[in-house]
Protein backbone atom coordinates (compact mmCIF):
# COMPACT_ATOMS: atom_id res chain seq x y z
CA UNK A 1 0.00 0.00 0.00
CA UNK A 2 1.22 3.64 -1.15
CA UNK A 3 2.15 5.84 1.87
CA UNK A 4 3.19 9.23 2.94
CA UNK A 5 6.64 8.45 2.97
CA UNK A 6 6.55 6.89 -0.52
CA UNK A 7 6.27 10.18 -2.39
CA UNK A 8 9.81 10.10 -3.98
CA UNK A 9 9.50 6.87 -5.08
CA UNK A 10 5.94 7.28 -6.50
CA UNK A 11 7.34 10.52 -8.33
CA UNK A 12 10.46 8.84 -10.00
CA UNK A 13 8.37 5.91 -10.50
CA UNK A 14 5.47 8.43 -12.45
CA UNK A 15 8.33 9.37 -14.55
CA UNK A 16 9.31 6.36 -15.91
CA UNK A 17 12.82 5.91 -13.57
CA UNK A 18 13.71 2.76 -11.89
CA UNK A 19 15.98 3.09 -9.28
CA UNK A 20 19.24 2.17 -11.67
CA UNK A 21 18.00 4.71 -14.64
CA UNK A 22 17.57 7.57 -11.82
CA UNK A 23 21.32 6.82 -10.39
CA UNK A 24 22.74 6.97 -13.97
CA UNK A 25 20.93 10.14 -15.07
CA UNK A 26 22.50 11.55 -11.92
CA UNK A 27 25.47 9.84 -12.00
CA UNK A 28 24.97 8.07 -8.60
CA UNK A 29 24.86 4.29 -7.30
CA UNK A 30 21.75 2.96 -7.04
CA UNK A 31 22.11 2.54 -3.31
CA UNK A 32 22.52 6.39 -3.28
CA UNK A 33 18.74 6.96 -4.74
CA UNK A 34 17.91 3.71 -2.49
CA UNK A 35 18.98 5.53 0.73
CA UNK A 36 17.29 9.19 -0.60
CA UNK A 37 13.79 6.96 -0.68
CA UNK A 38 13.91 5.22 2.34
CA UNK A 39 15.07 8.97 4.05
CA UNK A 40 18.41 7.97 5.41
CA UNK A 41 20.31 10.02 3.54
CA UNK A 42 19.73 13.35 2.39
CA UNK A 43 21.24 14.80 -1.12
CA UNK A 44 23.45 17.32 -1.20
CA UNK A 45 22.34 20.68 -2.07
CA UNK A 46 23.71 20.56 -5.64
CA UNK A 47 22.59 17.32 -5.77
CA UNK A 48 19.00 17.81 -4.62
CA UNK A 49 18.74 20.96 -7.20
CA UNK A 50 19.50 18.61 -9.94
CA UNK A 51 17.37 16.36 -8.52
CA UNK A 52 14.67 18.17 -8.68
CA UNK A 53 15.32 19.54 -12.47
CA UNK A 54 15.19 15.50 -13.36
CA UNK A 55 11.55 14.59 -11.37
CA UNK A 56 10.28 17.94 -12.74
CA UNK A 57 9.60 19.50 -9.63
CA UNK A 58 10.22 22.95 -7.76
CA UNK A 59 12.66 23.29 -5.39
CA UNK A 60 10.19 23.72 -2.04
CA UNK A 61 7.95 20.10 -3.36
CA UNK A 62 11.60 18.32 -3.52
CA UNK A 63 11.93 19.67 -0.30
CA UNK A 64 8.81 17.89 1.14
CA UNK A 65 9.04 14.86 -1.05
CA UNK A 66 12.59 14.38 0.99
CA UNK A 67 10.99 15.25 4.39
CA UNK A 68 8.31 12.65 3.51
CA UNK A 69 10.73 10.19 3.74
CA UNK A 70 12.47 10.42 6.67
CA UNK A 71 11.46 7.52 8.55
CA UNK A 72 10.17 7.78 12.38
CA UNK A 73 11.06 6.76 15.14
CA UNK A 74 10.89 3.03 16.15
CA UNK A 75 11.92 0.88 19.17
CA UNK A 76 15.06 -1.70 18.57
CA UNK A 77 13.57 -4.75 18.24
CA UNK A 78 17.31 -6.67 18.00
CA UNK A 79 17.80 -5.40 20.92
CA UNK A 80 14.51 -6.52 22.20
CA UNK A 81 15.41 -9.81 21.01
CA UNK A 82 18.79 -9.87 22.66
CA UNK A 83 16.99 -10.56 25.41
CA UNK A 84 14.45 -13.41 24.97
CA UNK A 85 16.43 -14.53 22.07
CA UNK A 86 14.06 -17.92 21.84
CA UNK A 87 10.72 -15.50 20.44
CA UNK A 88 13.10 -13.86 17.73
CA UNK A 89 10.38 -13.39 15.09
CA UNK A 90 10.45 -12.89 11.19
CA UNK A 91 9.56 -8.46 11.61
CA UNK A 92 13.35 -8.89 13.70
CA UNK A 93 15.16 -11.01 11.32
CA UNK A 94 14.21 -8.90 8.79
CA UNK A 95 15.38 -5.49 10.79
CA UNK A 96 18.87 -7.47 10.83
CA UNK A 97 18.79 -7.98 7.21
CA UNK A 98 18.15 -3.92 7.07
CA UNK A 99 21.32 -2.71 9.06
CA UNK A 100 23.37 -5.48 6.92
CA UNK A 101 21.87 -3.97 4.22
CA UNK A 102 22.80 -0.42 4.97
CA UNK A 103 26.64 -1.14 6.29
CA UNK A 104 26.87 -2.88 2.57
CA UNK A 105 25.65 0.80 1.32
CA UNK A 106 28.38 2.18 2.66
CA UNK A 107 31.14 -0.12 1.35
CA UNK A 108 31.81 2.07 -1.92
CA UNK A 109 31.85 5.25 0.08
CA UNK A 110 33.80 4.37 3.62
CA UNK A 111 36.88 2.69 4.42
CA UNK A 112 36.61 -0.66 4.97
CA UNK A 113 38.12 -0.87 8.70
CA UNK A 114 35.47 1.60 9.63
CA UNK A 115 32.70 -1.09 8.88
CA UNK A 116 34.06 -4.10 9.92
CA UNK A 117 33.09 -4.07 13.80
CA UNK A 118 29.46 -2.90 13.10
CA UNK A 119 29.18 -5.98 10.17
CA UNK A 120 31.49 -8.27 13.03
CA UNK A 121 28.65 -7.41 15.62
CA UNK A 122 25.37 -8.28 13.64
CA UNK A 123 27.55 -11.19 12.64
CA UNK A 124 27.42 -12.23 16.17
CA UNK A 125 23.97 -11.55 17.12
CA UNK A 126 22.88 -13.51 14.52
CA UNK A 127 24.85 -16.74 15.93
CA UNK A 128 23.71 -15.90 19.41
CA UNK A 129 19.69 -15.85 17.64
CA UNK A 130 21.07 -19.28 15.86
CA UNK A 131 21.97 -20.98 19.11
CA UNK A 132 18.45 -20.19 20.34
CA UNK A 133 15.85 -20.14 18.28
CA UNK A 134 13.54 -22.96 17.77
CA UNK A 135 10.91 -21.81 14.76
CA UNK A 136 11.88 -23.10 11.78
CA UNK A 137 10.29 -20.47 8.95
CA UNK A 138 12.49 -18.41 11.52
CA UNK A 139 15.64 -20.04 11.46
CA UNK A 140 15.32 -20.02 7.69
CA UNK A 141 15.58 -16.80 7.47
CA UNK A 142 18.17 -15.86 10.03
CA UNK A 143 20.54 -18.28 8.17
CA UNK A 144 19.50 -16.31 4.91
CA UNK A 145 20.61 -13.12 6.51
CA UNK A 146 23.22 -14.75 7.81
CA UNK A 147 24.52 -16.09 4.44
CA UNK A 148 24.30 -12.42 3.47
CA UNK A 149 26.30 -11.11 6.11
CA UNK A 150 28.95 -12.94 6.06
CA UNK A 151 29.54 -12.29 1.90
CA UNK A 152 29.88 -8.35 3.19
CA UNK A 153 32.30 -9.43 6.05
CA UNK A 154 34.47 -11.16 3.71
CA UNK A 155 34.28 -8.81 0.84
CA UNK A 156 34.82 -6.01 4.11
CA UNK A 157 37.94 -8.19 5.27
CA UNK A 158 39.86 -8.82 1.86
CA UNK A 159 39.09 -4.72 1.56
CA UNK A 160 40.40 -3.37 4.64
CA UNK A 161 43.75 -5.98 3.85
CA UNK A 162 44.58 -4.05 0.56
CA UNK A 163 43.44 -7.58 -1.09
CA UNK A 164 46.02 -9.90 0.69
CA UNK A 165 43.91 -11.16 3.11
CA UNK A 166 42.62 -14.00 1.08
CA UNK A 167 42.35 -17.19 3.33
CA UNK A 168 39.95 -15.25 6.20
CA UNK A 169 38.29 -13.52 3.29
CA UNK A 170 37.69 -17.35 1.42
CA UNK A 171 36.53 -18.12 4.67
CA UNK A 172 33.64 -16.02 4.97
CA UNK A 173 32.35 -16.64 1.47
CA UNK A 174 32.79 -20.46 1.77
CA UNK A 175 30.68 -20.08 5.39
CA UNK A 176 27.92 -17.62 2.79
CA UNK A 177 27.96 -19.96 -0.12
CA UNK A 178 27.18 -23.17 2.73
CA UNK A 179 24.26 -20.93 4.19
CA UNK A 180 22.68 -19.72 1.23
CA UNK A 181 22.60 -23.34 0.12
CA UNK A 182 21.01 -24.45 2.63
CA UNK A 183 18.32 -22.41 2.15
CA UNK A 184 18.23 -22.51 -1.57
CA UNK A 185 18.89 -18.92 -2.07
CA UNK A 186 21.04 -19.30 -5.71
CA UNK A 187 21.53 -15.51 -5.78
CA UNK A 188 23.41 -15.02 -2.72
CA UNK A 189 24.98 -18.44 -3.35
CA UNK A 190 26.16 -16.64 -6.40
CA UNK A 191 27.13 -13.62 -5.02
CA UNK A 192 30.02 -15.09 -2.68
CA UNK A 193 30.64 -17.62 -5.02
CA UNK A 194 31.76 -14.80 -7.82
CA UNK A 195 33.34 -13.22 -4.73
CA UNK A 196 35.92 -16.01 -4.57
CA UNK A 197 36.50 -15.87 -8.01
CA UNK A 198 37.57 -11.83 -7.31
CA UNK A 199 40.26 -13.68 -5.11
CA UNK A 200 41.46 -15.76 -7.84
CA UNK A 201 41.88 -13.01 -10.17
CA UNK A 202 42.47 -9.80 -8.64
CA UNK A 203 44.45 -10.89 -5.38
CA UNK A 204 46.16 -14.10 -6.53
CA UNK A 205 46.14 -13.22 -9.70
CA UNK A 206 45.61 -16.92 -11.55
CA UNK A 207 43.20 -15.96 -14.11
CA UNK A 208 42.35 -19.93 -14.86
CA UNK A 209 41.40 -20.33 -11.27
CA UNK A 210 39.34 -17.10 -11.75
CA UNK A 211 37.76 -17.86 -14.77
CA UNK A 212 36.53 -21.56 -13.09
CA UNK A 213 35.19 -19.89 -10.15
CA UNK A 214 33.55 -16.99 -12.78
CA UNK A 215 31.94 -19.50 -14.69
CA UNK A 216 30.15 -21.99 -12.06
CA UNK A 217 28.79 -18.18 -11.09
CA UNK A 218 27.04 -18.37 -14.56
CA UNK A 219 26.04 -21.54 -14.31
CA UNK A 220 24.10 -21.21 -10.41
CA UNK A 221 22.80 -18.33 -11.49
CA UNK A 222 21.09 -18.12 -14.72
CA UNK A 223 18.15 -18.81 -14.25
CA UNK A 224 17.61 -16.31 -10.76
CA UNK A 225 19.25 -13.47 -11.36
CA UNK A 226 20.51 -11.55 -14.82
CA UNK A 227 22.60 -8.97 -12.26
CA UNK A 228 24.72 -11.74 -11.35
CA UNK A 229 24.96 -13.78 -14.19
CA UNK A 230 25.89 -10.67 -15.95
CA UNK A 231 28.84 -9.43 -13.85
CA UNK A 232 29.95 -13.18 -13.67
CA UNK A 233 30.06 -12.66 -17.57
CA UNK A 234 31.85 -9.52 -17.31
CA UNK A 235 34.52 -11.33 -15.03
CA UNK A 236 35.07 -13.92 -17.33
CA UNK A 237 36.06 -11.52 -20.12
CA UNK A 238 38.60 -10.02 -17.92
CA UNK A 239 39.84 -13.73 -17.14
CA UNK A 240 39.67 -14.94 -20.71
CA UNK A 241 41.75 -11.25 -21.27
CA UNK A 242 44.44 -11.85 -18.84
CA UNK A 243 44.81 -14.88 -20.53
CA UNK A 244 44.75 -13.32 -24.34
CA UNK A 245 41.66 -15.08 -25.52
CA UNK A 246 40.57 -12.34 -27.52
CA UNK A 247 37.40 -14.18 -29.02
CA UNK A 248 36.59 -15.65 -25.60
CA UNK A 249 36.47 -12.08 -23.82
CA UNK A 250 34.62 -10.58 -26.33
CA UNK A 251 32.21 -13.51 -26.79
CA UNK A 252 31.43 -13.11 -22.63
CA UNK A 253 31.25 -9.47 -22.88
CA UNK A 254 28.72 -9.45 -25.65
CA UNK A 255 27.19 -12.37 -23.14
CA UNK A 256 26.99 -10.11 -19.93
CA UNK A 257 25.86 -7.21 -22.24
CA UNK A 258 22.55 -9.61 -22.97
CA UNK A 259 21.99 -10.29 -19.59
CA UNK A 260 22.11 -6.93 -18.35
CA UNK A 261 20.52 -5.19 -20.61
CA UNK A 262 17.28 -7.49 -19.15
CA UNK A 263 17.97 -6.44 -15.41
CA UNK A 264 14.61 -5.30 -14.82
CA UNK A 265 13.53 -3.37 -10.75
CA UNK A 266 12.71 -7.26 -9.77
CA UNK A 267 16.07 -8.74 -9.55
CA UNK A 268 16.78 -9.63 -6.53
CA UNK A 269 20.14 -8.53 -6.76
CA UNK A 270 20.04 -5.14 -8.12
CA UNK A 271 21.66 -3.83 -5.00
CA UNK A 272 25.06 -5.43 -6.74
CA UNK A 273 24.79 -3.37 -9.84
CA UNK A 274 25.76 0.30 -10.80
CA UNK A 275 26.40 2.14 -14.12
CA UNK A 276 30.57 2.04 -13.72
CA UNK A 277 30.71 -1.53 -13.86
CA UNK A 278 30.56 -2.07 -17.45
CA UNK A 279 32.56 0.37 -19.32
CA UNK A 280 35.12 -0.20 -15.71
CA UNK A 281 35.42 -4.28 -16.43
CA UNK A 282 35.72 -3.93 -20.58
CA UNK A 283 38.33 -1.19 -19.96
CA UNK A 284 40.11 -3.47 -17.93
CA UNK A 285 39.74 -5.78 -20.65
CA UNK A 286 41.04 -3.93 -23.31
CA UNK A 287 43.96 -3.09 -21.06
CA UNK A 288 45.06 -7.03 -20.64
CA UNK A 289 44.54 -7.20 -24.15
CA UNK A 290 47.00 -4.34 -25.36
CA UNK A 291 44.04 -1.80 -26.63
CA UNK A 292 45.29 0.90 -25.22
CA UNK A 293 43.59 3.52 -27.21
CA UNK A 294 40.15 1.45 -26.88
CA UNK A 295 40.63 1.16 -23.29
CA UNK A 296 41.37 4.86 -22.62
CA UNK A 297 38.15 5.55 -24.48
CA UNK A 298 35.74 3.46 -22.58
CA UNK A 299 37.67 4.72 -19.40
CA UNK A 300 37.24 7.86 -20.42
CA UNK A 301 33.94 8.28 -20.65
CA UNK A 302 33.54 6.95 -17.46
CA UNK A 303 35.72 8.62 -15.33
CA UNK A 304 33.73 11.77 -15.56
CA UNK A 305 30.73 10.55 -13.81
CA UNK A 306 33.18 9.27 -11.21
CA UNK A 307 31.74 10.68 -7.46
CA UNK A 308 34.38 11.70 -5.22
CA UNK A 309 33.99 9.01 -2.57
CA UNK A 310 33.70 5.77 -4.49
CA UNK A 311 36.25 3.13 -4.25
CA UNK A 312 35.58 1.65 -7.87
CA UNK A 313 36.52 5.23 -9.50
CA UNK A 314 40.19 5.01 -8.22
CA UNK A 315 40.07 1.47 -10.45
CA UNK A 316 38.77 3.32 -13.07
CA UNK A 317 41.21 6.37 -12.60
CA UNK A 318 43.82 3.78 -11.99
CA UNK A 319 43.09 1.55 -14.92
CA UNK A 320 43.13 5.29 -17.15
CA UNK A 321 46.35 6.38 -16.10
CA UNK A 322 47.86 3.07 -17.37
CA UNK A 323 46.15 3.55 -20.78
CA UNK A 324 47.30 7.00 -21.16
CA UNK A 325 50.95 6.09 -19.98
CA UNK A 326 51.22 2.94 -22.50
CA UNK A 327 50.51 5.49 -25.03
CA UNK A 328 53.21 8.26 -24.32
CA UNK A 329 50.77 10.45 -22.51
CA UNK A 330 52.74 11.00 -19.10
CA UNK A 331 50.62 14.49 -18.18
CA UNK A 332 47.56 12.70 -18.72
CA UNK A 333 48.72 9.67 -16.82
CA UNK A 334 49.79 11.85 -14.02
CA UNK A 335 46.49 13.82 -14.02
CA UNK A 336 44.81 10.59 -13.85
CA UNK A 337 46.75 9.20 -11.05
CA UNK A 338 46.32 12.27 -8.72
CA UNK A 339 42.89 11.90 -9.24
CA UNK A 340 42.39 8.39 -8.36
CA UNK A 341 44.65 9.13 -5.08
CA UNK A 342 42.63 11.97 -3.63
CA UNK A 343 39.41 9.07 -4.18
CA UNK A 344 42.04 6.53 -2.18
CA UNK A 345 42.52 9.28 0.54
CA UNK A 346 38.78 8.68 1.73
CA UNK A 347 38.08 5.44 0.58
CA UNK A 348 41.54 3.42 1.23
CA UNK A 349 39.51 0.99 -1.38
CA UNK A 350 42.04 -2.31 -1.83
CA UNK A 351 41.45 -2.70 -5.72
CA UNK A 352 42.10 0.92 -6.34
CA UNK A 353 45.06 0.72 -3.98
CA UNK A 354 46.75 -2.33 -6.07
CA UNK A 355 45.54 -0.71 -9.39
CA UNK A 356 47.31 2.61 -8.53
CA UNK A 357 50.53 1.07 -7.49
CA UNK A 358 50.95 -1.37 -10.33
CA UNK A 359 50.32 1.98 -12.83
CA UNK A 360 52.92 3.85 -10.11
CA UNK A 361 55.55 1.55 -10.79
CA UNK A 362 55.21 1.49 -14.71
CA UNK A 363 55.86 5.33 -14.14
CA UNK A 364 59.93 4.08 -12.96
CA UNK A 365 61.60 5.94 -16.37
CA UNK A 366 60.09 8.98 -15.73
CA UNK A 367 61.28 9.25 -11.82
CA UNK A 368 63.08 12.41 -12.38
CA UNK A 369 60.11 14.24 -13.55
CA UNK A 370 58.76 17.03 -11.40
CA UNK A 371 54.88 15.27 -12.13
CA UNK A 372 56.12 11.68 -10.90
CA UNK A 373 57.53 13.05 -8.34
CA UNK A 374 54.43 14.49 -6.77
CA UNK A 375 52.43 11.32 -7.47
CA UNK A 376 55.25 9.40 -5.41
CA UNK A 377 54.91 11.86 -2.88
CA UNK A 378 51.41 11.50 -2.50
CA UNK A 379 51.30 8.19 -2.48
CA UNK A 380 54.00 7.93 0.30
CA UNK A 381 51.46 10.23 2.45
CA UNK A 382 48.73 7.85 1.46
CA UNK A 383 50.37 4.59 2.83
CA UNK A 384 52.11 6.04 6.03
CA UNK A 385 48.50 8.25 6.77
CA UNK A 386 46.77 6.34 9.52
Amino acid sequence: MATRRDGLRRRREALGFTQETLAERMEVERSTVSRWERGVEKPLPVAQSALADVLEVSAEQMENLLAEAAPPARSDRVSDALRIPHRLDAVTVADLRERVQKVDERYDSEPSTNLLAETGLILGQIAFFGSHVADGRVRCQLRDVEAETMTLMGQLVWDASQRRDHDNARGYFDGAITAAHDVGNTVTEGHALLRKGYIALYGERDPKAGLALTEQTVELTERSSHVVTGLALLHCAEAHAMLEDRRACELSISQAESHLEKVDPHDPAGFMLSPSQFDRITGSCHLFLGDNRRAQQILERRAGGIQPRQKSGAIVLGNLSLARLRQGELDGATTALHEAISVLEQTRGGGGMNVVFDAARELGPWRAEKDVGDVYDRLLSLMTAA
